[in-house]
């Protein structure tokens, strides 16, 4: 569960739904709202804060930080293969064989050179 807040904070900002000095609701506001334990939203906000995604201002709350952050590769890669997954999954839950998927991949490929 930590790993889905890390990601909706990271897909956030760069999404540009969150903007450097956002603040993010407290530990324990997400905990109720996702009905999860506390510990498990501050080990998301720690490791975000640890890679400089976020500050933490004793007594006024955490905030989005005004450093530019950059994945490393082991990240991306993570990142990757999880969207990947569920890609997959979802065509074969919808009926596609991956043959199927492929071929789609590819033509928006294509379409996407023919573009630039």
């Amino acid at each position: 569960m930590y790993r889905q807040i890390i990601d909706q904070v990271m897909g956030g900002i760069a999404a540009g739904a969150l903007a450097p000095g956002d603040q993010l609701p407290t530990v324990r506001q997400v905990a109720v709202d996702l009905s999860i334990n506390p510990n498990t939203v501050m080990r998301a906000y720690r490791e975000l804060e640890i890679r400089g995604v976020l500050e933490t201002q004793q007594g006024t709350g955490t905030f989005i930080s005004h450093q530019k952050v950059k994945r490393d590769e082991v990240e991306r890669r993570r990142q990757l293969s999880q969207l990947v997954g569920e890609l997959v999954s979802r065509a074969g839950a919808a009926g596609f064989t991956l043959d199927e998927l492929l071929e789609e991949l590819h033509e928006r490929q294509l379409s996407e050179n023919v573009r630039r």
